[in-house]
């Protein structure tokens, strides 16, 4: 993502190669693809990196702010048993369903009972009901929907435009990798002709501070933006759905839905849409065993527990066990309730630094019998790179470095995009888009595209766009006179 100007650091122009020269042509062909592409996805990738770089300070945002609910002035002695505390939470909006319930994990802390709120899709949140553990009485309550960190979410997920929005999100993160790309070749052939050019007089301008800032921010940090794009692109609607059909196709989820023949089996990671009460990604596709619901009893209702069921205290003591590592000053143990008489207890634990202890646990809401325990040694190699990754994206792997680096990706987009259109700006003539001109040399120009095709089969939703721009410049641009006056 470096400049697209051919012009060196600081100087006067340098005598380009001739027109008909290859490297010319190939020069110029990337360096009209880096051009539009930056224009038409930096608008979208500015607010991807300024709502993440918001994101990264959720959790102590929240902790702050949220204190007066989340924190008990005196200790807890003892706690009161959860289903006491749950139906002291459905007290508060009654006949709302329970959805999931987070216990403390120190005895100053509150239980969080997530009741089901009106929000839906894929970052649907919830009403929060914050209950006293030791008297089982509402602290207070707060609407998911509404909080600050929920907006911010929305906006870098979806740009609050529900599955259209994600689209476009995840099609603008794609062609930040190109960007990237062909930023990289045109900064390496620029630094090849200035090496073979002759020294000139330095010329001190404001569109060359801008270069020499634009090109320092994209050798500097463009490797940390690369891995903060593809760690997040695992969360997009058609690639990271296409990464996770790879990861159940390779055979690391266990068990899988051919052990479910006759069911319409569920996936984990149906079962909440709430970002503070999800399954990890690895185990989102992991089949929800049914529940043996012989000793079922008969009306209850969605988000209530079916007659003959065990407590939730119940079945979280019956999991306990099979749960791995989770000690509470580094990991959130949270149950999601049963949903109808086949629906299991899902006990997620949630560690707030190295995802090799999270683990995904379905219970028999009957008998308190794990039927599935997936955790870090069921998962593939994808898989634990993949959650790897997502540590990493969201800056809690290693403390606070982590997270300063992970800000700084985000600076270095905001810097590549303001400095890349304000060199356009500075440089566009009146009337014109200022695009570079077309390669001559077809064959040149059909070497690049090849290439292009190829990053558009890894990234299918960049492939369709460039399809669509091809079809535009050939049906359009290259046939309307004013248009090809303006985009060249």
């Amino acid at each position: 993502m470096t400049s697209v100007e051919t012009r060196t650091e600081a100087t006067a122009p340098v005598p380009s190669p001739p027109p008909t020269s290859s490297a010319s042509q190939r020069y110029r062909v990337v360096w009209r693809w880096h051009f539009y592409a930056g224009i038409f996805v930096a608008p979208v990738l500015l607010v991807l990196a300024i709502t993440g770089s918001i994101y990264l300070f959720k959790e102590p945002f929240e902790e702050w702010r949220y204190q007066d609910v989340r924190t008990l002035a005196e200790p807890a002695a003892t706690a009161r048993p959860l289903s006491e505390q749950i139906a002291a939470a459905q007290q508060v909006r009654p006949g709302t369903p329970v959805m999931s319930v987070i216990p403390p994990t120190s005895p100053d802390r509150t239980t969080r009972v997530i009741l089901q709120g009106s929000d839906t899709g894929p970052f649907a949140q919830g009403v929060s009901v914050y209950v006293n553990p030791g008297t089982a009485q509402v602290v207070g309550e707060i609407d998911d929907a509404a909080t600050f960190m929920r907006v911010v979410r929305t906006i870098h997920g979806e740009l609050m435009s529900g599955t259209i929005g994600d689209r476009v999100v995840e099609i603008a993160a794609c062609w930040a990798l190109i960007l990237a790309a062909t930023g990289t070749y045109l900064w390496w052939g620029g630094r090849r002709k200035r090496v073979k050019a002759a020294p000139v007089r330095k010329v001190r301008t404001g569109r060359a501070k801008l270069r020499r800032l634009h090109v320092t921010a994209g050798i500097g940090g463009g490797a940390v933006v690369v891995f903060l794009v593809l760690s997040g692109l695992p969360w997009s609607g058609v690639w990271g759905d296409g990464l996770q059909r790879i990861q159940d196709s390779t055979g690391s989820t266990t068990p899988s839905a051919d052990d479910y023949p006759h069911t319409s089996t569920p996936l984990s990671g149906d079962l909440s849409a709430n970002p503070d009460a999800k399954v990890p990604w690895a185990a989102e596709r992991l089949p929800v065993p049914p529940s043996d619901d012989a000793h079922a009893g008969h009306g209850a209702t969605h988000g209530g527990l079916q007659p003959g069921a065990l407590p939730v205290e119940n079945a979280l003591a019956a999991a306990r066990p099979a749960i791995r590592r989770c000690p509470p000053s580094e990991c959130d143990v949270k149950v999601l309730l049963p949903d109808g008489p086949k629906g299991v207890y899902t006990i997620v634990t949630d560690p707030r630094r190295d995802p090799a202890d999270a683990q995904t646990l379905h219970v028999d809401q009957y008998s308190g019998k794990v039927l599935t325990s997936y955790g870090w040694n069921e998962y593939g190699v994808l898989a634990k790179a993949v959650e790897q990754g997502v540590a990493l994206h969201e800056g809690r792997r290693y403390g606070v470095v982590n997270l300063l680096v992970m800000l700084g990706a985000c600076l270095t987009i905001i810097t590549l995009v303001v400095t890349g259109t304000w060199m356009w700006w500075k440089r566009r003539p009146r009337g014109r888009a200022g695009a570079p001109a077309r390669a001559t040399d077809r064959r040149t120009a059909y070497g690049v595209m090849v290439i292009m095709a190829v990053l558009g089969l890894l990234f299918p939703l960049a492939g369709m766009t460039m399809i669509v721009v091809l079809l535009v410049d050939w049906l359009l641009v290259r046939r309307i006179p004013r248009l090809s006056r303006v985009f060249g």
